[in-house]
């Protein structure tokens, strides 16, 4: 270049528009200076793990036919199966486990008495009162502690039970039938609102509740079912769905569908105190709860028979511990510390200072298009988690994220009539860090006072990331 020669001028651009990847705090300084700033939210895959990324390159390179061949019969099964509600039955006549002596079922993986947490302890303690193998909670605790009566979690035998509830033998249960796939499960009647031993509560109340549901509730239901026939659990969680439930903390319009099919039989039968169990029924507007929690276990009970698949097939908690497990039947539980609920709406006088952890088998629905993953239709969901339809339908796009299709059946208007996701797939959840949100009730830590609020607990990701390093072994790393 010689003395003559000039440099080429820079022009820089009058307007900046800005795409921030990763790091949020750039965009909101951008933001902050009133220029347009668009931020992926992108993170490390696997969390910058050397072993997790590794895996993860296998199980998308090498593995990948085997695992999306697995995971499209999944999806079929969790999509398209059709489960029934044939009956409700008592828990011991259907439950081999049962049948052992004292034995109870709970949520959530497999704990000691000396680990429950207070809610799960205190139902445990009405279950105890409730089958007369104790005269008072303490004595009931007394039985519980010198392991007199055995502990089971519910999920490992097709059983599937909400929030903090412990349930024996005497307990009224939804049959749901897979016939084609021959799998039943079940799940208890529920306890309704109020002084509820599935609140954690052991008070007279809610033993005599759990009384009532054996005595009355069950067998009244009983009859109606087997004059009314078999029910399409799905079908009405479908229709419930467009009407703004998700089925899991909003189950209004689904309970309404059931007891419209079964009015005529529940009229039309002749139990001496059916007027009490009218009553229970109509005051209780999550009845649905637990049958759709029945009807999504048999659901992900016949996925669970597809080997090498990467979607989770099963999501419980016990107050104490998460676990989740994948399809396949020799897939193991992988264990975490159960979270706090978060975006959470409290009773007057409540705050996160009176919640317990995370607890139930709900998130079975979250599994199978329920739930959070249905949120985004849901005006409940919206005020638990700030008030908008947005906010809600936050829940449903960032798990549709980490899914391996949509529902055909779980339309949601709002969310331009598009399926809710189903198939939650490891591989996604590890790489973007992305787990399930679980819309949920939240009961009291310490003084049997039952539910205090209601809001969204995000899954941790320790167990994901162990369930997925599981499936790399086993398919040979």
């Amino acid at each position: 270049m010689n003395a003559t020669d000039t440099a080429t001028p820079v022009r820089l651009p009058g307007e900046v528009n800005v795409v921030n990847i990763g790091l949020p705090l750039f965009a909101e300084a951008i933001a902050e200076q009133k220029r347009p700033v668009v931020q992926v939210d992108w993170r490390i895959p696997g969390g910058g793990d050397a072993e997790v990324v590794a895996a993860l390159r296998r199980l998308y390179g090498r593995h990948a036919a085997t695992i999306d061949a697995a995971n499209k019969e999944v999806f079929r099964r969790l999509d398209r199966g059709a489960p029934q509600l044939v009956g409700v039955r008592t828990a011991g006549e259907v439950i081999p486990i049962l049948a052992e002596g004292r034995v109870l079922l709970h949520c959530g993986p497999r704990i000691a008495i000396e680990d429950t947490v207070d809610p799960l302890r205190r139902s445990m303690r009405a279950a105890v009162c409730a089958e007369g193998w104790a005269r008072d909670p303490e004595e009931a605790d007394a039985l519980l502690l010198d392991c007199s009566v055995r502990l089971e979690p519910a999920n490992a035998h097709g059983v599937v039970v909400p929030m903090a509830t412990a349930m024996g033998p005497g307990t009224p249960v939804w049959a749901v039938e897979l016939a084609d796939a021959g799998v039943t499960t079940y799940a208890p009647i529920g306890q309704g609102p109020g002084d509820v031993a599935w609140f954690g509560r052991d008070t007279p109340g809610a033993i005599d509740r759990l009384v009532l549901l054996r005595e009355v509730v069950g067998p009244v239901l009983a009859a109606a079912l087997a004059e009314a026939g078999p029910v399409d659990v799905m079908s009405l969680a479908a229709q419930a769905v467009a009407m703004g439930d998700d089925v899991h903390v909003r189950t209004q319009a689904a309970t309404n569908l059931l007891l419209r099919n079964l009015l005529p039989a529940l009229v039309s039968g002749d139990h001496p105190r059916r007027t009490e169990a009218a009553t229970f029924l109509s005051g209780n507007h999550l009845l649905f709860l637990t049958l759709a929690m029945a009807a999504a276990r048999a659901l992900t009970a016949w996925a669970a028979e597809v080997e090498n698949s990467s979607v989770v097939t099963g999501m419980a908690r016990n107050g104490t511990d998460f676990a989740a497990w994948l399809a396949g039947p020799s897939s193991d539980w992988h264990l975490a510390p159960a979270p706090m609920v978060e975006r959470a709406l409290y009773h007057p006088g409540r705050s996160e200072a009176d919640a317990a952890p995370d607890i139930g088998d709900s998130s079975v629905l979250e599994l199978v298009g329920l739930g959070g993953a249905a949120a985004a239709g849901s005006p409940a969901v919206a005020q638990i988690v700030g008030g908008t339809m947005a906010a809600a339908a936050e829940l449903t796009t960032q798990l549709d994220q980490v899914c391996v299709g949509n529902s055909s059946r779980f339309m949601i208007p709002v969310w331009g009539m598009k399926g809710s996701p189903v198939g939650v797939d490891v591989r996604k959840v590890v790489e973007l860090g992305i787990t399930p949100q679980v819309t949920t009730g939240i009961l009291h830590n310490a003084d049997g006072s039952g539910q205090v609020g209601a809001g969204v607990a995000t899954a941790p990701v320790q167990a994901f990331v162990d369930t997925m390093m599981a499936l790399d072994a086993k398919l040979g790393s």
